[in-house]
């Protein structure tokens, strides 16, 4: 399975009165930039990635409107909402066996999280810049699962 992590590109802020309020945050459109950024990242994705490729996103608008840019079906799954718990989100997803190639658009922290866990072993905070992109690829080596690295790019390379 490949697993491509994609990080929601930049978003407006939410104004102060609304900052603790979910419903507000999840409603958060992209900025201009932020349509740029998922634009670029989308056209190195169709670049790479086959045809018959699977796209699942969280409810917030801002990953909505990131996987938009790459594909105009897209599965929303509460279950990669902001805060999501790791774990759930690779059962989400069935992983590794599920689609062989899926690109999760999604947040921060999880994002970082999910990598680190996948490529490290337990969760980390790592960092990953707003329509960051991490390809990663599960397979089998002498009867042992391990997982690839494939590619690790952002928006200002793209």
């Amino acid at each position: 399975m490949n697993l491509i992590l994609w990080r929601h590109a930049e978003a407006e802020d939410l104004p102060a009165p609304l900052s603790l309020s979910r419903s507000a945050d999840l409603q958060r459109p992209l900025t201009r930039r932020g349509r740029k950024q998922a634009e670029a990242s989308a056209a190195w994705l169709r670049a790479h990635l086959p045809a018959d490729h699977r796209v699942v996103c969280s409810p917030a608008l801002r990953t909505r409107e990131t996987a938009g840019a790459l594909s105009r079906k897209v599965e929303v799954m509460p279950d990669l909402a902001p805060g999501a718990d790791v774990s759930a989100i690779l059962a989400a997803i069935d992983w590794p066996q599920g689609h062989e190639h899926t690109v999760v658009v999604g947040h921060q922290p999880w994002i970082g999280r999910l990598a680190s866990l996948l490529l490290a072993g337990h969760e980390i905070n790592w960092s990953v810049k707003k329509s960051g992109i991490w390809w990663l690829s599960a397979r089998t080596r002498d009867t042992e699962a391990q997982v690839v690295l494939r590619a690790v790019t952002g928006p200002d390379f793209l």
